[in-house]
């Protein structure tokens, strides 16, 4: 396990603390109020100065010479999921049907503790750390939102963590290419004409040019994306009548996609819409598809996730080359702008993300805290040097 030195004593109950209260009063996305005034009241106790930016949730920190080069950025998320929590910890929600069950509370509060670590030896850093807390990543939206104020102008490399309850504490895992899938969401309403069940002829029913299409798109992975690329199209909504002996007039489906390659993003999509037209054909039915992209995949630079990785060795943590997951990440849009690497940070598990009963290990925090340290210094001694 990952010691806490005895300097550091102080710090690692303060951010532990600081976790324990975030996690008592979670804030879903883009109504992170009391969250931003908290986090900017614990940076401002400790002199860190917080950039004047026009964002309603989250804010940005900044540690070192103002006008100095290079910049390096670190990235935490503050917002919360609605769930309702289920958890056994002590400091459960405070709010019903809201709960911070993606962990968003542990890496703001290590991104605290790496900023007062920062702080404290300001004078000596070769340029500038900015940490971003970002508002609203379960949206996918708190990204662009953030990079709109500038808040990544002249940044020479970014670094993002997210907790893995799969790895244990004292674990980190990253890399190269594409860690997390391009996400999109589809929503499908079907018209058709309702009757009496026992006279279908006499309407157009949906529930039958709803099936149609489950079958239809279910084959869009398996005969057109070639099997060395993963892809998936899952259906999760199905609504559709209101009794037994009544054909309904109208059906509506729900989804979404998830992907690696923009390429195949793109194929996806343009034959999902090919599908659904053709069916609406077939069946002389009006077929609507609202399609919502989501975030593209997090794609890491090969030469910073192995920086990264060496940088977490030499704080005590074993490194480990991880698979690609198909959960969403808006950091992605980041490194659309700038190259970096996406970290994950054991926590120690048993319940995954977005679980009810989801928890972190609290020994995981302090060790975190230390880890951002350790990354934005080198990164900086790194590109000092270049």
């Amino acid at each position: 396990m990952l010691a806490i030195p005895s300097q550091y004593q102080d710090l690692a109950r303060f951010i532990q603390d600081f976790r324990h209260e975030m996690h008592r009063y979670p804030e879903l996305s883009n109504q992170e109020f009391a969250t931003t005034a908290r986090i900017k009241a614990a940076l401002e106790n400790h002199q860190i100065r917080v950039l004047d930016l026009p964002l309603t949730t989250g804010l940005v920190a900044e540690i070192g010479d103002p006008l100095a080069e290079p910049l390096v950025v670190l990235r935490a998320d503050i917002d919360a999921l609605p769930i309702e929590e289920k958890s056994a910890v002590d400091y459960h929600s405070q709010y019903p049907g809201v709960m911070h069950a993606c962990g968003h509370d542990f890496h703001t509060s290590a991104a605290l503790g790496a900023a007062i670590m920062l702080k404290r030896r300001e004078q000596s850093l070769p340029g500038r750390v900015r940490i971003l807390f970002q508002a609203a990543e379960e949206t996918g939206h708190g990204a662009p939102t953030l990079l709109a104020t500038g808040a990544l102008d002249h940044a020479a490399v970014i670094f993002g963590i997210h907790n893995d309850p799969s790895l244990a504490v004292g674990v980190i895992g990253s890399k190269a290419g594409a860690l997390t899938a391009g996400v999109d969401r589809f929503a499908i309403g079907v018209a058709g004409t309702g009757s009496h069940a026992a006279r279908p002829h006499e309407g157009n029913d949906p529930i039958i040019i709803a099936g149609q299409l489950i079958a239809a798109l279910q084959t869009l992975i398996a005969r057109n994306v070639q099997s060395s690329q993963n892809a998936v199209v899952s259906i999760t909504q199905i609504h559709s009548g209101s009794t037994w002996n009544v054909i309904p007039d109208g059906a509506w489906l729900e989804g979404t996609v998830r992907s690696f390659d923009q390429a195949t993003r793109e194929l996806i999509e343009r034959r999902f819409r090919e599908v659904v037209q053709g069916i609406a054909s077939a069946f002389a039915s009006e077929i609507t598809l609202d399609w919502q992209p989501g975030p593209p995949s997090v794609v890491n630079d090969a030469d910073w996730v192995d920086f990264a990785l060496q940088q977490g060795e030499a704080v005590g943590f074993t490194p480990r080359r991880v698979e690609a997951s198909p959960i969403g990440e808006d950091f992605a849009f980041y490194q659309q702008q700038i190259a970096g690497a996406f970290i994950m940070v054991g926590s120690g598990g048993p319940f995954a993300l977005h679980h009810p009963q989801f928890r972190v290990d609290d020994r995981a925090l302090f060790p975190t805290a230390n880890y951002l340290l350790q990354l934005a210094v080198a990164a900086l001694a790194r590109l000092a040097k270049e």
